[in-house]
Formats: C-alpha cells, sequence, structure tokens
C-alpha cells in the first residue's frame, strides 16, 4: 500500500468537504427572520468544523507531499473506502460542535452524529433527529448542511473529487471505477475527468431547474435548495417533519417524481445524449433521445414502476385505504417511485398499509434504481442478468448440448460479469440475514415489550427493515421504522452496525469489506 499518495488524496478530500461547509454559513444570518436571532451556536460550530477540515487536510497533504507514485487498483479501493468514512467523520463534526438535539433535551452523541453525516453522504435518509422545525435544537445552517451532505454524496464526492483534481490522469479513471454504482460503468471513459466533469454538469443543471421549479411552486428558496439535494441524489432528509406530505401539494409531489425518476436513470445516459446533441445538431430531439429507450435497464425500470403502481392502486382501493381512486393513485405513484429510487420521501404512513402493499414496497427496496444513477438497491440491471442467466440455466438443465450466449439487448454478456452479478447476489443475502440476525441479537428487547409484559413478534420484522432500509440506502423502512419515525430508538452498537451497512450499500460492499482484510494493507 502506497501510504503516501493514501494520505496526499484523504487530505484533497479534508479541503473539499471543508470548503462545501462554507456554503452553509450564510443561513445563519438569513435564519434571523424566523428566529429573530442570529445562529450563533450554528455559525460557531460549522467555523470549528472547517477549520479543523481545513487542518487536518493541510497535514494529510504535508505528510504526502514527497508521494510520486500512481493510484492502482489498490489504491484506488483505499481511497473511496476511507474517503467515505473520513466524510462521515467530518461531516458528522456540525452536528456535534452546534450542539444539536436527537431529541427536546437530548444532545447528539458521536455516534448519532456519525450516522447521521453517513446517512447524508450515502443518501440513505435515515435519520436520529425527531424535531426537524425547531431552530433552537437544530439550527437552520446546520440543517441546510445535513441536506447538503445528499447533494456531495448523489453523485459522489469521489467522482467530484476526480472532476476537481487535473493531475490525476490514469489514477481518476481507477477511482472512478470504484466510486460508480452498478456492474456496467458507462461512465468511464478514456478521458476521466471529463466525463467526471460532465456528469458533475449534468447533475447540478438539473438540480438548479429543480430548485426553480419548486420556488415557482411556493417553496422559500431555503425549502427549495434542501429539497431539491435529496430529490437529485434521492436521499430524502426534509426540512419538515411530515417531508414531502408538509407541502400537501399534487404539484410539488409529482414535480418530485418526475425528477426521482431522473435521478433513477443511468447518468450516462444522459451524457451520451450531451453527446449526441453536439455531434448531430439536424437531428430532431426524439432521434437524440434514442439511447434512453434504446437501454433495457431504463425500459425495464419504467415497467417496473408504472406496474407496481398500478397493483397498488387496486390494493388501495380494494382494502378501503383510499376511496377516490386518483387519490390511491397519487400516493401510491409517489411512494413506489421515492422507495423504487430510495429516496425516501413520504406523503402517507404506508405502515397503515395493507400488508400486500407492504410487501411491495419492501421488494422495490431491493430492487433499486439503475446503475450509474444516485439511486441505491441491487440495480435493476442486475436483476435483468440475473434471471436471464437463471433461464439460461434452466434451459442448460435439459438441453445440455446447447451452447447460448447471455446477451443484454444485441450485445453478448462477458462471463466474468455474469459472475460479478451472481457473487454480488449472494453477498448481499448474506450480509442481510448476518445483518438482520446481528441486529435482533445487540438490539435490547425493553422496546419491543408487548402491554403483557412479553416480548413482541415484530422485533425480527423490524430488525429485518432496518438492515434492508439501510444496506439499499432508502431511509424508511416498516414497523418501528416508519416515514413517521426515526432510528433515534436504536442502540449505539445498533447504530453503528447499520452505519456500516450503509457504507456497504453506497459502494457496493467491496471498497468497504477490503478494508476489514489484513492482507489488503501489505506491501
Amino acid at each position: 500500500m502506497n501510504w503516501l499518495i493514501l494520505s496526499k488524496m484523504l487530505g484533497y478530500l479534508s479541503l473539499i468537504l471543508g470548503g462545501s461547509m462554507t456554503l452553509s454559513l450564510p443561513w445563519a444570518f438569513a435564519g434571523v427572520s424566523q428566529t429573530s436571532r442570529f445562529e450563533t451556536r450554528g455559525f460557531v460550530g460549522l467555523t470549528i468544523s472547517i477549520l479543523i477540515c481545513v487542518v487536518l487536510g493541510l497535514v494529510l497533504l504535508w505528510i504526502g507531499r514527497r508521494n510520486k507514485g500512481n493510484v492502482l487498483h489498490k489504491e484506488a479501493l483505499a481511497i473511496v473506502g476511507l474517503g467515505w468514512f473520513l466524510a462521515g467523520g467530518l461531516g458528522g463534526l456540525p452536528f456535534l460542535l452546534s450542539g444539536v438535539e436527537r431529541s427536546p433535551g437530548v444532545l447528539m452523541n458521536p455516534v448519532d452524529a456519525f450516522f447521521e453525516s453517513v446517512s447524508g453522504f450515502t443518501t440513505t435518509g435515515a435519520s436520529v433527529i425527531t424535531d426537524l422545525e425547531n431552530p433552537q435544537t437544530l439550527p437552520r445552517c446546520v440543517l441546510f448542511w445535513r441536506c447538503f451532505t445528499h447533494w456531495l454524496g448523489g453523485m459522489g464526492i469521489v467522482v467530484l473529487f476526480v472532476a476537481i483534481l487535473s493531475n490525476l490522469g490514469s489514477s481518476g479513471k481507477a477511482i472512478m471505477q470504484r466510486e460508480v454504482t452498478g456492474p456496467i460503468n458507462e461512465a468511464v471513459r478514456p478521458r476521466i475527468r471529463e466525463t467526471a466533469s460532465a456528469l458533475w454538469k449534468i447533475y447540478t443543471t438539473l438540480t438548479i431547474v429543480l430548485t426553480l421549479l419548486f420556488v415557482i411552486e411556493g417553496m422559500s428558496v431555503y425549502e427549495a435548495l434542501c429539497h431539491s439535494f435529496g430529490t437529485m441524489a434521492t436521499g430524502g432528509f426534509s426540512t419538515n417533519n411530515r417531508s414531502a406530505g408538509g407541502f400537501d401539494s399534487v404539484v410539488i409531489e409529482m414535480t418530485m417524481v418526475l425528477f426521482m425518476v431522473l435521478a433513477g436513470c443511468n447518468f450516462s445516459l444522459f451524457y451520451m445524449i450531451y453527446r449526441r446533441k453536439r455531434q448531430a445538431k439536424a437531428q430532431a430531439w426524439y432521434q437524440r433521445l434514442l439511447p434512453l429507450w434504446n437501454d433495457i435497464e431504463f425500459r425495464t425500470y419504467l415497467m417496473i414502476i408504472v406496474a407496481a403502481t398500478l397493483l397498488l392502486v387496486v390494493n388501495l382501493y380494494w382494502t378501503g385505504i383510499y376511496t377516490n381512486p386518483l387519490e390511491g393513485l397519487r400516493h401510491s405513484l409517489f411512494m413506489v417511485v421515492t422507495i423504487m429510487t430510495t429516496t425516501g420521501f413520504g406523503t402517507a404512513d404506508f405502515n397503515q398499509w395493507s400488508e400486500f402493499a407492504k410487501g411491495l414496497l419492501l421488494l422495490l427496496m431491493f430492487i433499486g434504481g439503475c446503475a450509474g444513477s444516485t439511486a441505491g438497491g441491487l440495480k435493476v440491471i442486475r436483476f435483468v442478468l440475473f434471471f436471464k442467466i437463471m433461464r439460461l440455466e434452466v434451459e442448460r438443465s435439459y438441453l445440455p448440448n446447447i451452447v447460448r450466449t447471455l446477451r443484454l439487448g444485441s450485445q453478448p454478456v462477458d462471463n466474468s460479469l455474469r459472475h460479478d452479478v451472481i457473487v454480488y447476489f449472494s453477498l448481499i443475502l448474506f450480509l442481510f440475514i448476518s445483518g438482520w440476525m446481528t441486529l435482533a441479537a445487540i438490539e435490547p428487547d425493553t422496546q419491543w415489550l408487548g402491554r403483557d409484559g412479553h416480548h413482541s413478534a415484530e422485533k425480527l420484522l423490524d430488525c429485518a427493515s432496518a438492515i434492508a432500509a439501510t444496506l439499499n440506502n432508502i431511509g424508511p423502512g416498516l414497523g418501528v421504522l416508519g416515514p413517521a419515525s426515526t432510528f433515534a430508538g436504536f442502540s449505539i452498537q445498533g447504530k453503528l452496525l447499520l452505519t456500516i451497512m450503509m457504507l456497504l450499500g453506497r459502494l457496493e460492499l467491496f471498497a468497504i469489506l477490503v478494508l476489514f482484510f489484513p492482507s489488503f494493507w501489505e506491501d
């Protein structure tokens, strides 16, 4: 392991994080009209956090100043894995140093702050804070930083890191291959810095457009920015205790739905459309959109959203949850999109829905969005490949001499990718079951005691839901973790386990798992 280059890259990352925090400082002044006072605690907490980031960054750069090597495969994994732990730790400083209260009268401890920060950067949206609307317990400038962590983590702080630094060369490609999610990485191209910059430009442009739309639809600039960060990053942090339901606006909800769907798409497709527009200006607009429709993952992604929404509408009408079909369609569409894209905004408490509806949403949690998107989950393309692989295996059982090539559309799929998909599914299943059992074992039974003094059988379901919600970077779950609840009730050891699950899900396992192998750190 080249420790000098590792120190140098993490130093740059610390400086980027410190610089990002400065954008939250003005809201300590902007909040005066709402709170009738300057947010001293928030401003001081953020300022000290910025200084810590800068000092740490400069120290790490000084340590790595003599490095002359390149980022190789090992170093790329270490930079990405340790970079996210570093971001989680530094990003949690404003919560601690500003004296943010987890619940009225209860200050956040270091584990709470780390959990909240990692949840933001991984775009999970799980929270331990019970009251978001009281500036006395949560300053507006710190609340803004909380939402901004979503936006930084959505496209990936490491991708931003690659886009900013011009001296990485081929090293940037090695880093981005570990950062961009999904088994098929269309975004990684020979001119890696140009690609990273283009992806961030697309991401920023969509965020600006969405912010303007939210302002036109009645949000304040502050609310529009915070909810744009959560929507485009598919994160789900809100400024309202009732999340998106606090606005009670069909227009705002449908705007969120549209941009959540876009955020759940493979961003490299947008990049291809952008390049197509520059190279063939004479083409009609619908011809430029062909890369979207020709992509089997995108088509499958839309079909799952439509099918799941229709199933929910029928079920919720049949069970009497919504007697008005249009009202059922409104909430069904929103919840299907927010869960499948792993955003986690809420307009309704789906804990009150039927068991079929909750089971369907649980399934969508695992499917997730498209590869190369800001969404979590296993990714649609992996499910497409998995079912194609299963079909070929079943066919081989009765036609053993037939040799068929696994294809995506007209393109043959390499056997190594076939192997990766099976391994990934197996690892996810193993981590889900082991995490579920571990959480059930380490969590005290007291919060699941029934009225008769006996343990409730719901503990197993709640623990399974917590692992599914964090491993797939969703946020809300079932039972005690519904849209109206938080993770505040979990123990310190439980929160640490769930934090690791968030990182594993965001970085698709390997960049985190390798950190626990002693042989990984050997020269």
